[in-house]
């Protein structure tokens, strides 16, 4: 079997970068579609039993086991919770009042969330004026984007703010992985199948408590939901390790920075949602202001950024408010 060639693997890490851009990209107007036809909590639930099924596949593949300890099961459960079910039911939830677009935007604040959270609870992460910089410019984009200069007219509070506080529950959970599942031998497989499994059945308990049962199948909504589930919440954990593995955490978290774009741009082509001038200057603030958070030092930088099929931590890259839990537990190899 012949060695690809430097253009071939570039060209094939490239494609898979693009794609997992897209399909996240994509994930905001799926929601969009999907609480057309079914309630927020069932939206969640179907992308969880999709996502979880793709894992599971893969995992049999592999012949890899779902973890034993029931010390690991219960911070797993606590990392299913603010990892999957809880950012995914509120987003879920804000798109009934908000446009996909500004949803999409909001979740971009995610690395700005983190750097605030991790300058209080996390020692090691020192912060830097560069750093603390990023952190203001990105939260005047944030009031850009609301339009605050306004009054944040015509905007729906409790959705802004469910969607706010979904990307605010991503850097929550990582610092809580960071401190408990830190140097887990478990794969980045087995960890995640178990966490996407534990979310499926918190949604799965409280799902029946708050909605009823569809009186009938909204098939375009179903298909959404099913596209979300198993593209954007299964595959694209398996590329997004794929990637990690062969050109390193910080290039692969890059995504994040497409994500936004991605999401407007259908949200508006596609779902013909409005776009006022205010909206994609605030995204354009937010998205440098997140980039100048994760600038690390000359020490840290130096840090190899290479792992053979390891995934690394948050301190590797961009917040990536997709990142299963897997992917915060182990360090590149060096």
């Amino acid at each position: 079997m012949s060695t690809p060639t430097p253009l071939r693997a570039a060209l094939d890490w490239r494609l898979r970068f693009g794609v997992l851009a897209l399909v996240w990209g994509f994930s905001f107007l799926l929601i969009k579609v999907g609480t057309e036809g079914y309630a927020p909590f069932q939206v969640t639930l179907g992308r969880l039993v999709f996502g979880t099924a793709v894992l599971a596949a893969a995992m049999a593949m592999k012949r890899q086991r779902l973890p034993r300890e029931p010390r690991t099961w219960g911070h797993l459960a606590v990392a299913a919770f603010l990892l999957n079910a809880l950012p995914f039911s509120l987003f879920a939830y804000a798109e009934l009042t908000i446009p996909s677009t500004l949803a999409g935007i909001c979740n971009a604040t995610s690395p700005l969330w983190g750097m605030a959270l991790s300058l209080v609870a996390l020692s090691e992460d020192r912060p830097t004026r560069v750093r603390v910089a990023g952190l203001g410019l990105g939260f005047l984009g944030v009031l850009t984007v609301l339009g605050a200069w306004q009054g944040f007219h015509g905007l729906d509070a409790t959705g802004t703010a469910m969607a706010l506080g979904a990307s605010l529950s991503y850097p929550i959970g990582w610092i809580y992985v960071r401190r408990t599942l830190a140097g887990s031998d478990h794969s980045h497989l087995s960890l995640t199948g178990a966490q996407l499994l534990l979310a499926t059945l918190q949604l799965a308990v409280v799902t029946p408590l708050f909605t009823s049962w569809p009186t009938q199948v909204a098939v375009g909504p179903l298909l959404a939901i099913a596209a979300l589930g198993t593209l954007g919440t299964g595959l694209a954990f398996l590329i997004q390790y794929g990637l990690v593995a062969e050109v390193g955490p910080t290039t692969a978290t890059m995504v994040t920075y497409f994500i936004p774009v991605i999401a407007t741009t259908a949200g508006v082509a596609i779902l013909g949602e409005t776009l006022n001038w205010w909206t994609p200057v605030g995204a354009v603030i937010v998205l440098a202001g997140a980039a100048l958070t994760q600038a690390r030092s000359a020490t840290v930088r130096q840090r190899p950024d290479r792992g053979a099929g390891n995934c690394a931590t948050s301190q590797d890259g961009p917040a990536d408010n997709h990142r299963p839990v897997a992917a915060l537990t182990r360090r590149p190899q060096t």
